[in-house]
């Protein structure tokens, strides 16, 4: 933990910048800001556990896109000189129409190049591959440049790599949420730990053991996918056609940074600032 600020003069400083995917979609609270949990928050709980003082902030909001992360992000980010520094950007952008994918990386490194001058312990992450339909098929090759292009910038730019196109328990259903773009409670809760592991902040977070899933018929198969186009497929392109998002009307979780609660971690602050 010695990079992330030990000794008692250095500033132990968490920003989560990004999207759904940092600002904890999927793993539904009824206590927290927006409703939503995360690993992000997970990640910042254990920080403060293994070594008090460390304070949080997450500029995270759902339906983001890069341009939006830059513009809405980066200056508020730079100010709280963090110490630590997780990024997730550009998965909405892979999912538009017509997005220049050389255009989009070359922004992207941008701010990378922005965050790494800031010399604090930068996090960047791959996109997982999402297997969910062949009506997302065609943004698979979009997905495999996204990756390899993040995984040169680590190396360039001496980033703390998160290699989530790598972590096999993905590949179980239930890591995910009823929309299958998201992360489900036990997918945040997994990635947290891989986050914590690359730092080398100790946690007892596992992965819970399941029993193999039961084997659907074809018919229930059949009706979960007309579920699922009904309820998340069509209404996310009908969202892309219209022009507006999830994330219009929502602001920062944490906005400002906060001091972490060796103890009872984020809710603690919450019921505390409900009193």
């Amino acid at each position: 933990m010695q990079a992330l600020g030990s000794g008692e003069n250095l500033r132990r400083r968490y920003v989560a910048l990004g999207d759904s995917f940092t600002e904890g979609v999927g793993d539904p609270s009824t206590v927290l800001p927006n409703g939503v949990r995360g690993w992000a928050d997970r990640v910042a709980e254990k920080l403060a556990k293994a070594e008090p003082g460390w304070e949080y902030a997450n500029l995270a909001v759902r339906s983001k896109r890069l341009r939006h992360i830059i513009e809405e992000q980066l200056e508020p980010a730079l100010a709280m000189q963090p110490s630590l520094i997780t990024l997730y950007a550009g998965g909405n952008d892979i999912l538009d129409f017509g997005t220049d994918m050389d255009a989009l990386l070359n922004d992207y490194e941008l701010l990378v190049a922005r965050l790494a001058e800031t010399g604090a312990t930068l996090v960047l992450f791959t996109g997982f591959d999402v297997k969910v339909s062949a009506v997302l098929e065609p943004f698979r090759k979009r997905n495999t440049i996204y990756n390899q292009r993040v995984r040169d910038m680590a190396r360039k730019y001496g980033a703390v790599l998160v290699d989530y196109w790598c972590f096999d328990a993905y590949h179980d259903p239930r890591m995910w949420a009823p929309d299958r773009l998201h992360m489900s409670k036990a997918g945040h809760k997994y990635l947290a730990a891989r986050v914590l592991d690359q730092l080398n902040v100790p946690h007892k977070i596992s992965l819970k053991e399941w029993d193999p899933p039961n084997r659907m018929s074809l018919r229930e198969w059949e009706r979960r996918q007309r579920r699922w186009l009904n309820d998340w497929v069509l209404p996310l392109f009908g969202r892309k056609l219209r022009g507006v998002t999830l994330g219009d009307s929502l602001s920062p979780r944490w906005p400002e940074p906060v001091l972490v609660p060796k103890k009872g971690g984020l809710r603690k602050l919450m019921e505390e600032a409900a009193k």
